[in-house]
């Protein structure tokens, strides 16, 4: 059995814990999410960054604009929140979206998507695909070079980057330089090896991440929902993947970069040994997350060079 890393472990001993999530713990569960969220003004503190919010014409999708004050011919980051697709908001990846703006100069836009299992696929990854398109056709105005553009997430939100970036293939839409998939959820089939090894340790659970899968599905079935499932992974950006070594979608994010190499995709793998899913957030101050933000930051270097 894969052990955690010892400061990692440590700091999971220390977290306050909850209900199994399920049905009759989703409301709960979403009020904690949300009080526990820092506002933009929080975020940015005393850094030269200006927010806004932005409503996408046509649509109920809401974003917010982080940016640096005077950002013309910058590099662009979408970004979309994690939440097994039933939890969170836009304002949850705030601070590591803030320090991306601060390090890379980034235009950063943040989506609000709506969660099953109110509204199952195809909403989520519509609403997703709407903002992107949104800000890519407001570059100019934004203060961003749309061919450094790169679509990013965790979890629920590194499984919907990677089903936006199928989408704009497919349908023509905005050319990525890149998408950042940290430990995404992209496969519902729920059963790989370390599904059942790390099925109730760790943050994320087996039966959290059924129910996550069986809210936005409800019933259906499509690769763009379901990015493991896509049978033809060629023309897709270059693709960055980072997953724990004791998580439950290691095997699957690892079996999915395997597909874009195969695919000829430029693809860079990370598997950080005793990580568990959203490990970064929980031990920030960890040798494993230094390590982490290091490789990511490489990769986001190397990426917008390139674009």
């Amino acid at each position: 059995m894969t052990a955690f890393d010892p400061e990692l472990a440590a700091a999971l001993e220390g977290m306050p814990s909850g209900p199994p999530l399920g049905p009759e713990s989703l409301a709960s569960v979403r009020r904690m999410l949300a009080e526990g969220n820092l506002s933009c003004a929080e975020a940015i503190g005393d850094r030269d960054l200006v927010w806004e919010d932005r409503a996408v014409p046509g649509t109920d999708v809401v974003v917010t604009v982080v940016k640096p004050r005077d950002a013309r011919g910058a590099p662009g980051f979408y970004n979309i929140h994690g939440g097994g697709m039933v939890l969170d908001d836009r304002f949850a990846d705030l601070p590591r979206m803030v320090a991306l703006v601060e390090e890379f100069g980034f235009v950063a836009v943040t989506v609000e998507y709506r969660l099953a299992p109110e509204h199952p696929h195809p909403a989520p990854l519509e609403d997703c695909y709407a903002g992107l398109t949104w800000m890519a056709e407001n570059a100019s105005d934004l203060g961003f070079d749309p061919a450094k553009l790169i679509v990013g997430g965790g979890s629920a939100g590194g499984g919907l980057s990677a089903g936006v970036a199928l989408l704009a293939r497919d349908r023509g839409g905005p050319a990525l330089a890149g998408q950042l998939l940290l430990c995404p959820m992209i496969d519902s089939a729920n059963d790989s090896a370390s599904t059942v090894e790390f099925a109730e340790r760790g943050v994320w659970s087996r039966a959290a991440n059924e129910f996550g899968w069986r809210s936005l599905l409800n019933g259906q079935t499509s690769p763009y929902a379901v990015p493991a499932t896509a049978a033809d992974l060629t023309g897709l950006p270059p693709a960055f993947i980072e997953v724990g070594a004791a998580e439950i979608f290691r095997d699957e994010d690892v079996d999915y970069a395997r597909r874009l190499w195969a695919a000829g995709v430029p693809t860079e793998l990370h598997v950080w040994a005793g990580a568990y899913h959203g490990f970064d957030r929980f031990a920030p101050d960890s040798e494993v997350t230094r390590a982490a933000l290091a490789a990511r930051a490489s990769w986001l270097r190397r990426t917008i060079g390139r674009a």
